[in-house]
């Protein structure tokens, strides 16, 4: 009966292919696979693939001579409040261009190449998450915008890692976008937002956080915060992209 299954899911996938050639979501050139970038615009993002923190891979220019333990020197101060954070690009004009419409213009069949991306950055780490968490909305602002880009990007890399998703351990606060704010006042923003409904689901927990985009980290820094004090024992992220500030 398995075999029977088996079968009859790939004559639907072959179906499908039929119906609907695979193409690039950006440009809708002909791709091997649903939801993969053609080559051309593989190229157009800036992949954080060379030397970066062990920690929290920020990248090193690329002439940078390290061992593989080197740290950035915020991780080097003990100010990172993740165990182990990965994006998988720079927060530029081509990720922007892709991040925005897919956060607010309804764009959700780009998640699929960008968790793939996600799972990608996360290749140097062993991490063995027992909860992937996507970074909760506030209920209004799930309701204005009808979906939570970060669940989307959450689903397939749960896949990946065999665990499963919680949506609802955690609850959010309502508070104005954080555009346009400064480093500090995107801290002091954020304090106080998340509260953990269910404690006993996260404690003695290994959760990798999932978001769309890294500005400042404050999001991620108060999630880890509150995260801990209701036990959870190791707390990773991973971005689609993150910004990078300028020496």
């Amino acid at each position: 009966m398995t075999k029977f299954f088996a079968i009859l899911h790939k004559c639907f996938n072959n179906f499908i292919e039929f119906l609907f050639p695979s193409a690039c979501p950006i440009c809708g050139a002909p791709v091997t696979t649903h939801g993969e970038l053609c080559s051309d615009c593989w190229g157009c993002f800036d992949w954080i693939s060379g030397p970066h923190c062990a920690r929290c891979g920020y990248p090193f220019p690329d002439d940078y001579e390290s061992g593989s333990g080197a740290m950035c020197p915020v991780c080097a101060a003990g100010k990172n409040d993740l165990e182990i954070m990965r994006a998988a690009c720079v927060y530029d004009d081509m990720s922007r261009s892709v991040m925005l419409p897919f956060k607010h213009g309804g764009r959700i069949k780009y998640a699929r190449f960008m968790s793939r991306a996600m799972i990608w950055a996360l290749r140097d780490v062993n991490i063995a998450p027992d909860i992937i968490m996507p970074v909760p909305l506030a209920t209004r602002r799930l309701f204005n915008r009808g979906y939570n880009q970060a669940t989307l990007l959450a689903r397939q890399i749960a896949r990946a890692y065999g665990a499963p998703i919680d949506f609802d351990s955690v609850h959010r606060k309502y508070r104005p976008n954080m555009g346009h704010k400064t480093h500090a006042q995107r801290f002091e923003n954020i304090r106080g937002v998340f509260n953990v409904a269910d404690k006993e689901s996260v404690k003695d927990k290994k959760i990798l956080l999932v978001d769309d985009v890294m500005t400042s980290g404050a999001t991620f820094a108060e999630l880890a915060r509150v995260l801990r004090r209701a036990g959870a024992s190791e707390i990773y992220g991973v971005v689609f992209c993150r910004v990078i500030r300028a020496e």
